[in-house]
């Protein structure tokens, strides 16, 4: 390149202007989209004492002349001073990311430093780069704390805006307003701004546990943003630097593809990245809620369909580690299904990520106790949440934190965060990061918003927006618009929401997204203007994926087929009349697309060199086969068939500790097609169950090395009683009347209707027997020559998810009434009440009823059992 350096230039009245970076000349290649090859051009103006920063690109004012400066407990360096020393160097760096934009990165910044003294020596340090200026301050002595910058940026007043109102998880909308009538607020990192077609985004770069993170304070009335700390104070023991002040600068397609956040960050500090591993992860928080974080089987349906379309993850998130009241459970670390659910899925080809709250890892002891843990269980990575603070003292816990997830091999997604400030180049096990009015929002997805996005917070890195709910009927976006997010959004970990069944109904996008990759070897901006729609272009290999994404009314869309030159095969996934619908076009570079898109609709395509037959390659995934199961007692069938060819086969059940089994694994050498291997086999549970209730036995299909496919078959072991006692569920009642639903016999209330069959518990004891009722309700019985009456109360375990969600309920009183009396009354029971045993005497008694009532709440999910609920007759 022609680099042009302009002499520093000198004024009257005290002024100093310095020439940051002149216009540079880059030839642009043929394959790739035109650029216009101008740098920006920043100057620092010191005028009076007071030092400034103004910045124009092509002739364009960015920034108006900026207020720079620093105070601490011991020196106030924002006014006084005098230029005492300038030096330039370049710097040059190449660095391979794990994720992001594009893979190879080539850093070539221009840096000045520019020594000024005052009460203090202050160095001001400033890079400008093809796409952006940054400036951070040193203060090379010991100053004390630093109180506050004097930073601001100043906008051009008329410049649009887009941008988004502080809030300490950065998970607010961005709006587009101007510059200076934007409303007195504070507002979040990035923000964005264009004034003749010139764009800026305003971020931080390199903040870590030395810094307060901080955000933008406006006025309206001006193009003033101000930085603010949120610290009162930043805690410095010696010379200090300060993080990066920057502003990517350029065409909508410069700042959309910039990497000048990561660039500027150190350097990896992680030697070995070879287990650093984006992909697919199968999510069920979002459709599944808080059931499906507390649900083995669940979590193995979300593994299974992983696994069959060759998605590497599948993301367990809150639950895990609570009781069903959502009480913290303090023997987690002992007694949790997750280690069952790793083995499950790395038999099935896929790794397992963990949700896991702040606080559990705030203090250095917990988080290298329970991060070994993880790494032991076999977790592939960690989401964590709830961090909820820019403060210097969570900075220092992302310092800890990032290290020992780097050291026990854990990827990390964080959530309730910061955003990534450059994270993701100097700890590259950083896939995402969330900081986004994302997918998890039940409102204000509106069209503006998800188009603003790849403009704003999606710059910076890896963006945790959960896309693909497509159990949501609310949403915003059309179908095709939802897929293509895979694509317009960039995020490392790129966590799928939904549920299985809403993928199987839609198997136009399930091609496409088992197909979509989600790091890129490069990125371009087809067609884009914020608030209204994005066209991205991500390569990956030989491929392109191009998703595209509208806001409000349909409309035909000319999009600039701008890929390397060429003809090529344009696979294509939109939206029709009766739902997504796929089409072929073979097109050449520097061609018009033209589609229809419906309202806040969109399109996704893959696109691959034309002579091709199709864009789509061969997806690792398990071999579709399947087992089915039957049940007479304990006697167990199982049957294995497939869909392709498969090896070394070996079918049996696999019982829990303590149970045994009457008869061997059957084996196959192959089995194809058509053909199917089956067994019975007898299980036997222990001598002296510690347990009772339902047992999920899965009969296991082992083939081609240890790949596993299985059924669960369910059996129901009953406590057995002594001479004269039977257990009512198993006697004809005289009436039963449910408050809320039927009453039920040996399962909860109103799971016959659901088919799921989920048995008695209460406070995680389990019963074979019993009745699952719900506050109001009566049970009555005719009695013979009976003389005892004896169960085990208390409200279900099944209430405590509804109670856990709504925050109300689940209070109830039981009462067991004789010929009309009350006998026993065990008063208001709740969710948290331990299992109260009752024993009646019934002698003489003829009619039996066994109420519940409401305890007070408005039978607000009052659901009753009666625990192997039993009496003694002659």
């Amino acid at each position: 390149m022609d680099m042009r350096l302009i002499p520093v230039r000198w004024r009257a009245a005290g002024a100093l202007f310095v020439t940051l970076a002149a216009s540079v000349e880059t030839p642009v290649a043929a394959a790739e989209p035109a650029a216009t090859g101008v740098w920006p051009k920043a100057v620092v103006q010191l005028s009076d004492g007071v030092p400034t920063l103004s910045v124009t690109r092509g002739g364009t004012t960015v920034l108006e002349p900026s207020p720079l400066g620093v105070v601490t407990e011991r020196a106030d360096l924002s006014g006084g001073l005098k230029l005492v020393g300038h030096s330039e160097r370049r710097v040059f760096a190449h660095y391979t990311a794990s994720s992001g934009k594009q893979r190879q990165r080539n850093v070539s910044h221009k840096e000045e430093r520019y020594t000024f003294s005052g009460a203090a020596r202050l160095d001001l340090v400033v890079r400008t780069a093809a796409d952006g200026v940054a400036y951070r301050y040193e203060l090379p002595g010991d100053l004390g704390n630093v109180l506050r910058e004097t930073s601001a940026f100043v906008v051009p007043s008329a410049a649009t805006a887009w941008i988004a109102k502080y809030r300490r998880d950065y998970e607010n909308p961005f709006v587009q307003t101007n510059a200076a009538a934007a409303e007195s607020a504070e507002y979040l990192h990035p923000a964005l701004f264009e004034n003749q077609g010139v764009y800026s985004l305003l971020t931080e770069s390199s903040v870590d546990g030395r810094h307060s993170g901080a955000h933008l304070v406006h006025t309206a009335g001006s193009g003033v943003y101000s930085i603010k700390y949120w610290d009162e104070q930043v805690l410095v023991d010696g010379p200090w630097q300060s993080q990066w002040r920057t502003a990517i600068i350029g065409s909508l397609a410069d700042v959309s593809t910039s990497t000048l956040v990561d660039d500027l960050a150190p350097a990896s500090r992680v030697r070995d990245t070879s287990w650093i591993e984006p992909g697919k992860v199968f999510w069920s928080w979002l459709a599944g809620d808080r059931e499906a974080g507390q649900s083995l089987a669940m979590q193995k349906q979300y593994v299974d369909y992983a696994a069959q379309h060759g998605w590497p993850y599948a993301l367990v998130d809150a639950g895990w580690y609570f009781d069903p009241n959502w009480d913290y459970d303090p023997s987690w670390e002992q007694t949790s299904w997750i280690p069952s659910l790793v083995s499950y899925a790395a038999a099935r080809g896929v790794k397992i990520h963990l949700w896991i709250h702040y606080d559990e890892l705030d203090t250095p002891a917990e988080s290298a106790a329970r991060l070994a843990l993880f790494e032991k269980w076999g977790i592939a990575g960690v989401k964590i949440d709830f961090m909820d603070s820019d403060g210097q003292d969570r900075y220092r816990w992302y310092d800890r934190i990032l290290a020992e997830t780097a050291q026990h091999h854990l990827l990390v997604n964080f959530h309730g965060s910061t955003i990534p400030h450059g994270l993701q180049r100097t700890w590259p096990q950083v896939m995402t990061m969330e900081a986004v009015h994302g997918g998890e929002k039940s409102s204000g997805l509106t069209g503006t918003h998800l188009t603003s996005l790849p403009f704003t917070r999606n710059v910076v890195g890896g963006m945790d927006y959960t896309p693909l709910a497509w159990h949501r009927p609310s949403r915003t976006t059309s179908d095709a618009h939802e897929l293509a997010l895979t694509v317009i959004y960039e995020s490392g970990l790129a966590n799928l929401a939904g549920k299985p069944e809403d993928y199987a109904a839609r198997p136009v996008a399930e091609r496409f997204i088992d197909q979509v990759p989600t790091a890129w070897d490069e990125t371009r901006l087809l067609s884009g203007r914020p608030a209204d729609h994005s066209v991205f272009a991500r390569r990956s290999g030989d491929r392109w994926f191009i998703g595209g994404g509208y806001s409000g009314a349909a409309r035909t869309v000319s999009v600039p087929f701008s890929l390397p030159s060429g003809r090529w095969l344009v696979e294509i996934t939109r939206d029709g009349p009766a739902g997504l619908v796929r089409e072929s076009r073979t097109v050449r570079s520097g061609d018009v697309l033209t589609l229809d898109v419906a309202a806040n609709g969109g399109f996704a395509a893959i696109a691959c060199r034309a002579g091709s037959r199709t864009c789509e390659r061969p997806v690792s995934a398990v071999p579709s086969t399947s087992v089915s199961t039957a049940v007479s007692g304990f006697r167990v069938t199982g049957l294995f068939t497939t869909r392709e060819d498969v090896r070394g086969v070996t079918l049996a059940p696999r019982v829990p500790a303590g149970w045994s089994v009457q008869g061997g694994p059957v084996k196959a050498r192959n089995v194809r097609p058509g053909q199917a291997l089956s067994g019975s086999w007898t299980l036997v549970p222990p001598a002296r169950p510690s347990s009772y209730g339902y047992f999920d036995i899965p009969v296991v299909a082992s083939f081609n090395g240890g790949v596993e496919s299985e059924k669960t078959a369910r059996v129901h072991l009953v406590k057995p009683l002594s001479d004269g006692w039977s257990y009512v569920s198993d006697r004809p009642w005289v009436s039963a009347v449910g408050g809320d639903g039927p009453v039920e016999k040996d399962i909860t209330n109103g799971n016959a209707a659901a088919g799921d069959g989920r048995g008695i518990a209460i406070r995680r004891t389990t019963f074979g027997k019993g009745l699952g009722t719900h506050a109001s309700s009566e049970i009555t019985y005719a009695l013979g020559s009976c003389s005892a009456f004896a169960a085990s109360v208390g409200v279900d375990d099944e209430a405590g998810l509804d109670v856990a969600r709504q925050k109300a309920g689940g209070t109830v009183s039981f009462q067991v009434v004789g010929d009309g009396r009350v006998l026993a009354d065990t008063g208001v029971l709740g969710v948290r009440s331990p299992v109260r045993d009752l024993a009646v005497d019934v002698t003489g008694v003829s009619t039996l009823t066994l109420r519940v009532l409401d305890g007070g709440d408005g039978t607000q999910n009052d659901h009753a059992s009666w625990g192997d609920a039993r009496i003694r007759c002659a």
